[in-house]
């Protein structure tokens, strides 16, 4: 029965969520096509169908999407890569926990993405300024996640394994990281949600190439209907890559 009811809600909020696109998509054609909005500042949505079918059918959009999710694959892995090892490193003392917990949470509440313009002067407008201002935005939620996953284990697991002789290891793999990894997770999500989101904006600021550029570039040219279709195409590969990222989330966490 509580299998049956769970299937019944997530169907029914599948249905709101598809009911929600339906509608906002029907309020752009009726006020493109009724209600005298300017196709200048909106397009049809009919002619954004058929643009983004063209941009599909050409492969125009290979060459940046290619460079947008190799942006975005090499910052979320130096993030989580170093962001792991440093949350590890600072659980390990409860006084480097309440010296720079706090520290990173006050400086991942700042808006980075302030500081495009120094990472441009130091890395270019090439894809190496959108890496390093992805690997700093996502680095701070997977550090922060790993903190509280490997400081706040329940000490009676810790004192349990070291009576029973647990060896370093031992009370890593079998006590702590599965304590610590569905917090962990959770701060990966974050963490390659924010990466993705920073470097398609920071494409539309100041940027050669990638899907964030390619839409800037359409903006400029008032190439407006297939600016939107580049838009949607985005929109679209964003949360398809965190459907992905939350399933394997999802599967991680049962096992």
């Amino acid at each position: 029965m509580s299998a049956r009811r769970d299937r019944r809600d997530k169907l029914a909020s599948r249905a709101v969520q598809a009911g929600f696109v339906v509608v906002l998509v029907a309020l752009w054609y009726f006020g493109t096509t009724r209600w005298g909005v300017s196709h200048l500042l909106l397009p049809n949505p009919v002619k954004v169908w058929e643009e983004l079918k063209d941009v599909l059918a050409s492969g125009d959009y290979i060459p940046d999407l290619t460079i947008t999710l190799s942006e975005v694959a090499t910052a979320f892995v130096l993030s989580c890569t170093s962001g792991v090892i440093v949350g590890y490193v600072i659980s390990r003392s409860q006084y480097a926990i309440r010296v720079f917990e706090p520290l990173l949470a006050g400086i991942y509440s700042v808006p980075i993405i302030l500081f495009l313009p120094l990472y441009i002067l130091f890395f270019g407008l090439g894809p190496a300024s959108k890496i390093a201002i992805g690997t700093t935005i996502s680095f701070f939620p997977i550090v922060l996640n790993t903190i509280a996953g490997f400081g706040y284990v329940e000490k009676i697991f810790i004192t349990a394994a070291r009576s029973m002789g647990a060896s370093n290891y031992q009370m890593f793999r079998y006590v702590l990281l599965p304590a610590a990894l569905p917090v962990i997770l959770t701060g990966l999500r974050i963490g390659f949600t924010v990466a993705l989101l920073s470097i398609l904006g920071s494409e539309t600021i100041a940027s050669l190439a990638g899907l964030g550029h390619k839409i800037v570039h359409l903006a400029e040219a008032m190439e407006t209907a297939r600016m939107f279709a580049y838009i949607a195409f985005a929109v679209v590969i964003a949360a398809v890559l965190n459907m992905i990222v939350t399933s394997l989330e999802a599967r991680a966490k049962r096992q």
